[in-house]
Parts: structure tokens; C-alpha cells; sequence
């Protein structure tokens, strides 16, 4: 059996990743460990599902015919039970291409015991799903964007001061407009205002009419005076106001 997957990585990732046994876990379908015992040795217990039979293996995966970054043969062989035994292994090359990686694999199964009496298109229909899902995987988990660690902003410290230079002023800060709204007028003073108003207007309109000039004038005089009074509370209220 004879595949290819695109992988939007570059080469040499997927070269890392392919002797990678944590990558590796992740990627060989019902993989229940996965463990480094050389250089070129894992140890795996695998379980899978061929037709209608379910078994566990365990056994050895060896790399061989390694050849950075290029390609490799990854192999294996593994124990059933009573079930019988099953081995495999895939050839393994790398292409460069636009954009990423192109892994091509043939791949290649046996069994024994049971689990050959299901015949060869069982057998070949599972290797090929097999083989199928791993490759699957592997470009989903290595094709995968790195995540940027998290980063705080930087923290904005005083430069040093040079022996005998002034230190630098400190920033002075935007003034904050506000809108303008109009002044409030002291407490008290509308209606001293109206009042004193009131009393000119109603004195210089009698002053006019009457005959009796002198009672009017001084009627006149007093509603200046509370005008003048009035005045001067303004002007007080405003200069305390400041």
C-alpha cells in the first residue's frame, strides 16, 4: 500500500516529529504506550480492532535505514495472545515542497494465528485504515501552528542618572479638559437683584407722577442703596468664590 500526506511544516519538523515518541503516542491508532529504550528502539502496547476480532499487542518498534531528514524504515512486531501476532512496517520519504512537507509511505502487513484465518481483504482493508488514520494524525499534530508563549508588556523603569546630571523632569501629565458649564450664581443673590430692580423702576416711575417729590426721592435713594447693597454682596460672594 502506497500513500502521501502534505504537511504544512517544514522538513525538518517532520523529521523531528517522525522520531518522536511522544508524537508518535499520538498519532499509531489505539497506541496505549510508547517508550525510548535506544536509540533507535521503542516499545509500544497497542490495541486495535481487525474485523470482528479486538487484541492487544505488545511488542517492539526499531527504525532503520535512517537517512536526516530525508527518510527512514520504522518497523514492528507484536504479540496478540491467543489471537496470534501481527508485524508491519512503512517506508518513509520526505519531499520539500511550496508551503511545507510531502510524506510518502508504502506500507506493508502480516499476521498469524487467528487473526489470519480473516482472510486477505480484511486484512489489507485494515492495514490500509490503519495506515490511513496514523498518517492523518501525524499531519493534524505536526502541521499544527506553534503556540507563542504569553507575554506581558514591558514595564517602564527610570533610566539611570549620570553622576553630577540633573535628573529629568517628570512628565507632566495631559491636562484634563472639561466642558464648560455655566457659574452658579451665589446662593442669595437672584432675588436681591429682582428686588432692589423692582424698588428703582417702581421709585423712578412714582418720582415722575407724584408732586410729592421729597417722599419719593428719598423712597428713590433707599432702593439705590439696596441696589448698591446687593452689588456688594455679588462682588463679595464672587471674590470668596475664586
Amino acid at each position: 500500500m502506497k500513500g502521501e500526506q502534505r504537511i504544512a511544516a517544514p522538513r525538518t519538523r517532520v523529521w523531528e516529529a517522525l522520531n518522536d515518541p511522544n508524537v508518535l503516542r499520538q498519532c499509531i491508532p489505539g497506541c496505549q504506550t510508547l517508550d525510548k529504550v535506544g536509540d533507535d528502539r521503542l516499545e509500544a502496547i497497542v490495541e486495535i480492532k481487525i474485523g470482528p476480532i479486538g487484541a492487544r499487542f505488545k511488542g517492539a518498534v526499531t527504525i532503520s535505514d535512517s537517512k536526516p531528514p530525508e527518510s527512514y524504515r520504522i518497523s514492528g512486531e507484536g504479540q496478540g495472545g491467543t489471537v496470534g501476532n501481527a508485524k508491519g512496517g512503512a517506508k518513509v520519504h520526505l519531499t520539500e515542497v511550496d508551503g511545507g512537507t510531502l510524506l510518502s509511505y508504502e506500507v506493508e502487513a502480516q499476521v498469524g494465528g487467528r487473526l489470519a484465518q480473516l482472510g486477505g481483504p480484511i486484512i489489507d482493508a485494515t492495514a490500509k485504515q490503519l495506515a490511513g488514520k496514523f498518517f492523518t494524525k501525524f499531519g493534524e499534530v505536526v502541521g499544527a501552528p506553534a503556540v507563542a508563549p504569553a507575554t506581558t508588556a514591558p514595564t517602564a523603569t527610570a533610566a539611570p542618572v549620570a553622576p553630577g546630571a540633573a535628573p529629568a523632569a517628570a512628565p507632566i501629565a495631559a491636562p484634563q479638559y472639561v466642558a464648560a458649564t455655566a457659574p452658579l450664581a451665589p446662593a442669595g443673590t437672584p432675588w436681591i437683584w429682582i428686588v432692589a430692580t423692582a424698588l428703582a423702576l417702581i421709585s423712578g416711575f412714582l418720582i415722575g407722577r407724584s408732586n410729592a417729590g421729597e417722599v419719593w426721592m428719598i423712597v428713590g435713594l433707599l432702593a439705590l442703596l439696596v441696589t448698591g447693597v446687593a452689588g456688594f454682596q455679588a462682588g463679595k460672594r464672587s471674590g470668596a468664590g475664586r
